[in-house]
C-alpha cells in the first residue's frame, strides 16, 4: 500500500484526539506508511512575545531574524516535536523526530534575505532519510526547517514542507489539517474539487486569505505526482478532496 503524509499544526499537538490515532492505526493496519509533518507558529509567536521580540509578518510569512530563527529551532525541535512524538508513543506507535539536519533531509534557499531574513523555500528533499525510518516501521515526525548547501538553517512553511515531502516519496494521499473542515462555497463545505475548479474559486474570491497558500501548495503536490490532497480539520473525515481530474461539477 502507499504512503500517506499528514500535516498538523503545532497547536494540534495539544488536542490530537483518540479518533485521530485510531485513523492512523487503521491506515497502518491496511499497510499504509505514515509520515507526519508538524507546524508550530502559535508557539513560536508565544515564545517571541514572552521574550519581548517583535513578530512581523510579510506576505503571509514570518520575518525571521537571526534571533527569531534560534527561537524557531528551539520551539520546533525542543518543544513541539517532542510533544507530538511522545503523544504518538503513548498510543503505541513507534516514532522518530526528524529535521533538516537528519541526513541533509530538507535542503533550501533564501526567498529574500533582505526582506524576510532567514525564511527559505525548499529546493530538494532527501527521500532516503525518510525511507530509512519507514523501513524500520517508524512514523517520522518532521519539523519544517530547511538548510542551505552551506549549512545555514532556514525557517520554511510547514504546508510547503508536507507537500514537497509528499511529492518526493510518491505519496498517494496528503492531508493538510487546518481549523476548518475544507473549502466552503455558498454556505456549504465542498467534498471534491479539481485543480481547474480551484482556480475558478480563487478568481471568484471564494478561496481567500490563508487558504490560498495552502491550496497553492496542494496544487503543486498534485502536479508533481501526489494522487489527492485533503483539506480538512480531522483525518477521520475526508474534508475537501482536491484532485487533478476535472470530473466534478
Amino acid at each position: 500500500m502507499g504512503k500517506i503524509v499528514v500535516k498538523i499544526g503545532g497547536v494540534a499537538s495539544d488536542n490530537l484526539t483518540q479518533s485521530f490515532f485510531q485513523q492512523i492505526e487503521e491506515w497502518q493496519t491496511a499497510g499504509h506508511e505514515i509520515i507526519v509533518v508538524h507546524g508550530g507558529g502559535y508557539y513560536i509567536t508565544e515564545m517571541m512575545e514572552r521574550l519581548n521580540i517583535p513578530v512581523t509578518i510579510k506576505e503571509g510569512l514570518r520575518v525571521t531574524t537571526e534571533q527569531a530563527l534560534k527561537i524557531t529551532q528551539m520551539v520546533l525541535i525542543g518543544q513541539v516535536q517532542p510533544t507530538i512524538t511522545t503523544l504518538f508513543q503513548q498510543q503505541g506507535f513507534a516514532t522518530i523526530g526528524l529535521n533538516a539536519s537528519s541526513d541533509n533531509m530538507i535542503q533550501g534557499k533564501f526567498i529574500d534575505q533582505e526582506k524576510l531574513g532567514y525564511v527559505g523555500e525548499i529546493t530538494e528533499v532527501n527521500p532516503a532519510a525518510i525511507e530509512g525510518v519507514l523501513y524500520r516501521n517508524y512514523i517520522p515526525i518532521i519539523a519544517p526547517l530547511g538548510m542551505t548547501s552551506s549549512g545555514q538553517w532556514l525557517n520554511v512553511n510547514a504546508d510547503d514542507t508536507a507537500c514537497k515531502i509528499a511529492e518526493e516519496v510518491g505519496a498517494e494521499a496528503l492531508y493538510l489539517l487546518t481549523d476548518v473542515p475544507g473549502v466552503k462555497q455558498a454556505g456549504e463545505w465542498l467534498e471534491k474539487l479539481s485543480i481547474a475548479e480551484v482556480e475558478e474559486l480563487k478568481n471568484e474570491e471564494v478561496i481567500t486569505g490563508g487558504m490560498i497558500p495552502k491550496i497553492n501548495s496542494a496544487i503543486n503536490a498534485l502536479e508533481n505526482g501526489v494522487s489527492e490532497v485533503h483539506i480538512t480539520n480531522c483525518i477521520e473525515k475526508a474534508g475537501t478532496v482536491i484532485t487533478k481530474e476535472e470530473v466534478f461539477a
